[in-house]
């Protein structure tokens, strides 16, 4: 497995996969499904704050960041996403994935590190406590997908 910066040609195979949890899990509130055009264009605009996992010339996951809100006060706050293919779950993807994305991270300045999970989603919580970061908040009913209010949990990890 490769872990490296996104190129505009991972667009496609990033596109697949997130649009295979929006459309089908509660990982994401998002309903709304991304493009090839838009995750290129977000991939330019971030440049190495977009990394990808590929094994065999195959993205098999990737994590980016964003700005958590706003203004220039949180110009050293970040939240980042991160999504893998089925079969990449359980693999070590991930972790390596975001130690890829938290280093860039540091070397771009970045203080404090944000996930927001859904609270659906168990597995995403352990994942990131296992790496260090602490729930701060809970924030009941906030999401709404499926027909149904969903919670969100706050993790944050100071770099």
């Amino acid at each position: 497995m490769t872990i490296r910066p996104a190129k505009a040609c991972d667009a496609v195979p990033i596109c697949a996969i997130w649009n295979e949890v929006i459309a089908h899990t509660a990982a994401t509130f998002t309903s709304q499904l991304k493009t090839p055009d838009g995750i290129a264009t977000d991939i330019a605009a971030r440049g190495p704050a977009f990394q990808v996992a590929e094994t065999g010339g195959t993205v098999i996951g990737f994590a980016t960041y964003f700005q958590f809100r706003g203004g220039p006060g949180y110009r050293h706050t970040m939240e980042h996403s991160i999504q893998l293919a089925p079969q990449a779950r359980g693999r070590g993807a991930g972790r390596a994935l975001l130690a890829a994305l938290e280093e860039v991270a540091r070397q771009q300045g970045v203080h404090s590190l944000w996930a927001g999970v859904s609270g659906e989603n168990p597995g995403g919580v352990i994942f990131h406590a296992r790496l260090g970061y602490t729930e701060v908040a809970r924030l009941p009913q906030v999401g709404r997908k499926f027909d149904r209010w969903m919670d969100l949990v706050l993790l944050q990890k100071i770099l």
